[in-house]
């Protein structure tokens, strides 16, 4: 038999059996409740409510520390209230009595007070300081307009006017660089023509001739060869062979004679025959296959002179103030040009070697003066220097290749 112990009795007697309702019930055990009534994890929390799993957790375990920024505590824990279907203010004030957690700023409905009204009385003020020193809902206090300047706003001006500005200047820059023309010195001086006298004359000093006596030939080497002479469609050929009883086999051929040794005091035969074939043109002449290549023509200037030369289609071919002492080779073409020129009286033409000129008189303006060589010898005569005695100067110290002092001297002493 078991014997009985007062003792054990008395305390058993003395225990409380707590009930299904005397266990506390936290906001933690309600939630996690409601979410396994609606059969949802944690990560099916996180998927649809876009808050990771473990601020749910902290939520439940109301462990405000787990966040990372407590200002969103709130809205955490009213939106996961909301999900379960839980009142999300309640739910929020519990988490905050569980969990010690306050917020700065808490309006609620019991916090909230009523408003001090304002009262101001008559002697105190008129009707019109009233109103401008009281402000309500409905009327906003009066503004000056300092109050909507920004002190912030005027670095980022300057940045604004510096950065438009330095654009402008480089676009600026750009359009006058592509837009800038270099002109590089040409290797011919220009000639300008309102330089010289319009009356043609002008007093001629020491200086002024001796810078022209000695002009540069200019002739246009691109001109020079316009024209060749045309091949002849026969050849002119001249009869080399004599005739058949003139010719000696015992002085040429195989049947030449051996030369003899000669001793001193000896003379040699003359060959005859040998020195014929040698003087002979004919026997020594090259045939001629090409016609004779037409005069050479050339323009001399013995004082500054305008001179204009066009081709038979209107193609300027010349077009300059000649200097003293300058000349110009005509291109040799099929048909003459035509000569236009101011100061006549000082322009002479070169025709083969011979000075033929002046094309007129003084100062005066030649025109459509056709420049072949049966036109110049026979409208023009030969130069003369005893007429004109500062040809012979300028012919005796230019550089010319048309013709020469001698061949002058020598027609006008013809």
């Amino acid at each position: 038999m078991k014997r009985h112990d007062p003792t054990f009795s008395s305390q058993e007697n003395s225990t409380d059996l707590k009930g299904f309702d005397d266990y506390q019930l936290t906001l933690g055990d309600l939630m996690r409740g409601e979410r396994a009534t609606l059969g949802k994890s944690l990560l099916d929390v996180q998927r649809e409510l876009r808050i990771k799993a473990s601020y749910i957790s902290a939520i439940e375990n109301c462990d405000p520390g787990a966040f990372d920024t407590p200002s969103f505590i709130a809205g955490y824990v009213k939106s996961y209230a909301k999900y379960l279907g839980m009142p999300p203010e309640e739910v929020f004030e519990k988490f905050c009595s569980e969990s010690g957690f306050a917020t700065k700023i808490t309006l609620s409905s019991k916090s909230r007070g009523k408003k001090k009204n304002l009262t101001l009385h008559p002697q105190n003020a008129s009707g019109i300081a009233t109103l401008a020193a009281v402000s309500t809902q409905f009327m906003q206090p009066k503004k000056s307009a300092l109050d909507h300047f920004d002190t912030r706003a005027i670095g980022s001006t300057i940045v604004m006017i510096a950065l438009i500005s330095s654009i402008s200047f480089g676009a600026w820059s750009i359009i006058k660089e592509v837009q800038r023309v270099q002109v590089s010195p040409a290797e011919n001086t220009p000639i300008v023509l309102s330089d010289l006298d319009p009356i043609g004359g002008g007093i001629e000093t020491k200086e002024n001739r001796a810078s022209y006596l000695f002009a540069k030939n200019t002739t246009k080497e691109n001109l020079d060869r316009l024209y060749r002479p045309q091949a002849l469609e026969v050849p002119i050929l001249v009869a080399r062979d004599a005739p058949i009883s003139s010719l000696d086999p015992s002085q040429i051929g195989n049947f030449k004679p051996a030369l003899e040794t000669l001793y001193i005091n000896e003379t040699a035969e003359s060959d005859l025959g040998l020195a014929e074939i040698l003087t002979n043109s004919a026997l020594n002449s090259v045939p001629k296959v090409v016609e004779d290549s037409p005069p050479l023509l050339a323009l001399f200037a013995v004082r500054p002179a305008w001179v204009q030369v066009k081709a038979s289609d209107g193609t300027t071919i010349y077009e300059q103030i000649m200097n003293p002492g300058e000349e110009f080779i005509l291109p040799q073409t099929e048909v003459a040009p035509r000569l236009r020129a101011g100061m006549s009286g000082s322009l002479y033409f070169a025709v083969n070697g011979a000075l033929y000129g002046p094309a007129g008189d003084g100062a005066k303006v030649v025109k459509q003066i056709p420049l072949s060589v049966d036109f110049l010898t026979q409208t023009y005569q030969l130069a003369d220097i005893e007429i004109d005695p500062h040809l012979q100067k300028i012919v005796a110290e230019a550089d010319i290749s048309s013709f020469t002092i001698s061949q002058v001297l020598t027609q006008t002493l013809d």
